[in-house]
C-alpha cells in the first residue's frame, strides 16, 4: 500500500515551524512524525503540503493510497486500524479525519459516501507549537519503546554515573565518559555516533539523535531531544532542537524549541515563567494575535536558520519566525517576524541576499549545500510573511 501524510488543518497552528516543512516533518520524541509511521507500517511515506514546499518534500501517488493526517503521532491500534483500511473506508475520530483510502482516480473525497470507524483510544497528537514540548515526554517514552524493543544496548562505560541503567539504552558509535545519567524519571536514548562530555548531568526523559552532542558540564533536565547533528550546552529544560542547531554555551533553554540551522550565542537565556504566574500567551499566526496555551511554563519557538547573538535575552511565550538576526541588550518583543534584522532598539528587514549568504556558510559547515530548492522555499517565505515586518 502507498502512504501519504498530510498536513490537514493544523499547518498554519505549527508555524512558524511548518513555513519550511511538511507537518510530517516534526521532530517530537526521538523521531520525527513521518519517521515514526514509516518504521511503523515499514514503507517509505511521502506527503502533501504547500506547493511552494513540493520540490523539496514531493508526493508520490499510486492507483491505492492511503492518506494519513500529519497531526497523528503512531500506536499499535492506529497502525493496525490503518493497514486495514479498505476501499471508501475512512478512520475519524469525532469530526477528525485520522485516516482515509483513496484511489488516482477519484475526483473529490466525499466522506458522505465513506463507511466511517470511528476511534475513540487516547493518541498523541501535534496541534499547536507548545505540543511538540509539552508532548516530547510522551512522544520520548514511545518511541524509546518502540525503537529498543528486543534490541541490546552497547555497554555503557564504566566511568559513566548511572540510576536506572534498564532505561537507558546507547546505540553504536556514541561516546560519553565520566557523566551522569539518571533515566529513574525517564528513559535516556543516546543515537548513533553521538558524544557527551565529560561532567554533563542528564535527567530523562532524553534523546540525543545521530550525530548530536552535549558539551562539557551541561545540565539538562527531561523531557529533552536534540535533533540529529546538533549541540547542547549549558542548561536545558523540556526543549526539543530540531536537526543541525546550536545552543553550545552556557545560558538557560527552557520549555521551548528550535528548529534546523538555528544558533543561541553564548550567556543567552529565555524566560518560561511570567513574573506574575499566569498562564503564557503566544503569538498565531492564524489570528494574527496572541493565543492561550494554557501553559504556565512556556519559553521560545524560533523557526528554522534564525540566530540570536550573544546574552540575548528572551521574554516568557516568545516567537521568532524564519531566518531572523537578534542581538543587542534588553528584550526583544515577543513576536519577531521573519527576516528580522535587530533586537529591542527596533528591527530592519534582513534582505535574502544577506541571509543566504549566511545560511550557505552555516550549512556549508556540515557539508550540505544551500541548493536553488533551499532558496526558493525561503524566498517564498520572505514574500508570505512581509505583512508583519514593519522597517
Amino acid at each position: 500500500m502507498n502512504y501519504i501524510l498530510f498536513d490537514g488543518p493544523v499547518r498554519n497552528a505549527l508555524l512558524p515551524f511548518t513555513f519550511t516543512r511538511p507537518v510530517a516533518d516534526i521532530l517530537i520524541g526521538i523521531m520525527t512524525i513521518r519517521q515514526k509511521w514509516e518504521a511503523r507500517l515499514g514503507s517509505t511515506i511521502t506527503t502533501i503540503t504547500e506547493e511552494y514546499l513540493s520540490a523539496k518534500f514531493p508526493m508520490v501517488e499510486m492507483e491505492e493510497n492511503v492518506m494519513i493526517n500529519a497531526a497523528y503521532l503512531p500506536n499499535d491500534t492506529l497502525v493496525e486500524m490503518i493497514s486495514d483500511l479498505k476501499e471508501n473506508q475512512a478512520i475519524f475520530r469525532g469530526d477528525d479525519v485520522i485516516a482515509f483510502f483513496s484511489t488516482d482516480n477519484q475526483e473529490e473525497v466525499d466522506f458522505d459516501s465513506y463507511d466511517i470507524i470511528q476511534y475513540s483510544d487516547e493518541c498523541l497528537t501535534v496541534e499547536h507549537t507548545w505540543d511538540i514540548f509539552s508532548k516530547n515526554d510522551a512522544a520520548i517514552r514511545a518511541d524509546f519503546e518502540y525503537l529498543t524493543e528486543d534490541r541490546k544496548s552497547q555497554p555503557i562505560p564504566k566511568s559513566v554515573n548511572v540510576i536506572s541503567p534498564e532505561n537507558i539504552f546507547v546505540e553504536e558509535g556514541a561516546k560519553l565518559e565520566f557523566v551522569t545519567l539518571n533515566a529513574s524519571t525517564g528513559p535516556i536514548y543516546i543515537g548513533k555516533n553521538t558524544e557527551i562530555m565529560e561532567g554533563t548531568v542528564i535527567r530523562g526523559p532524553f534523546a540525543l539523535c545521530e550525530n548530536a552532542q552535549v558539551k562539557l558540564n551541561a545540565k539538562i533536565y527531561g523531557a529533552t531531544t536534540v535533533g540529529p547533528g546538533s549541540r547542547i550546552g549549558g542548561e536545558v529544560k523540556n526543549a526539543v532542537l530540531f536537526a543541525n542547531s546550536n545552543k553550545g554555551h552556557d545560558g538557560f533553554l527552557g520549555d521551548s524549541v528550535l528548529g534546523e540551522w538555528c544558533n543561541i550565542g553564548a550567556d543567552s537565556n529565555n524566560s518560561n515563567l511570567k513574573n506574575n504566574y499566569e498562564e503564557v500567551k503566544l503569538w498565531s499566526y492564524e489570528t494574527e494575535g496572541f493565543a492561550k496555551t494554557g501553559l504556565q511554563f512556556c519559553g521560545l519557538m524560533m523557526g528554522d536558520h534564525s540566530k540570536c547573538g550573544i546574552n540575548t535575552m528572551f521574554n516568557t511565550g516568545t516567537v521568532v519566525g524564519v531566518s531572523a538576526n537578534i542581538f543587542g541588550s534588553g528584550f526583544p518583543r515577543n513576536f519577531v517576524p521573519s527576516f528580522s534584522w535587530g533586537g529591542a532598539a527596533g528591527f530592519t528587514t534582513y534582505i535574502t541576499k544577506k541571509a543566504f549568504e549566511t545560511a550557505k556558510l552555516v550549512m556549508g559547515r556540515r557539508n550540505i549545500e544551500f541548493d536553488e530548492t533551499e532558496a526558493a522555499i525561503l524566498e517564498h517565505v520572505f514574500e508570505e510573511t512581509k505583512k508583519w515586518r514593519k522597517d
